[in-house]
């Protein structure tokens, strides 16, 4: 029995992070929203980038997609700066907090399909 809690708490360790990663069924795919903003944030991170934006006077954040995809689909670190204005086409979360998950973004008239 105790040989097997090691093997044990290595499986839930390894687990930890996919709990803490959330799942796009709390984004409202019918509502598709289209926002052309100013960065006034960026974190190029994993799992997903994210930039903040001001939407109707309140602050939203914005979901991106992993950095090595953004980076694959031409959309290196550098290009997404605060201060910059972007396209963004996406769904808010179905409980009303201010985000949204970026389906594609328009940055210097290139469009960047995200998922």
């Amino acid at each position: 029995m105790r040989r097997h809690v090691p093997i044990a708490l290595a499986m839930l360790l390894a687990a930890a992070p996919l709990l803490a990663h959330h799942g796009w069924s709390s984004y409202d795919a019918e509502q598709t929203m289209t926002l052309t903003v100013e960065l006034e944030q960026v974190r190029y991170r994993n799992p997903h980038a994210e930039v903040e934006i001001t939407h109707d006077g309140e602050p939203w954040v914005v979901v991106l997609a992993p950095t090595s995809r953004m980076s694959a689909r031409g959309l290196p670190q550098g290009a997404l700066v605060a201060g910059k204005t972007i396209t963004i086409v996406g769904y808010p979360r179905k409980d009303g907090t201010p985000e949204l998950r970026a389906e594609r973004i328009v940055v210097d008239g290139k469009t960047i399909e995200l998922r």
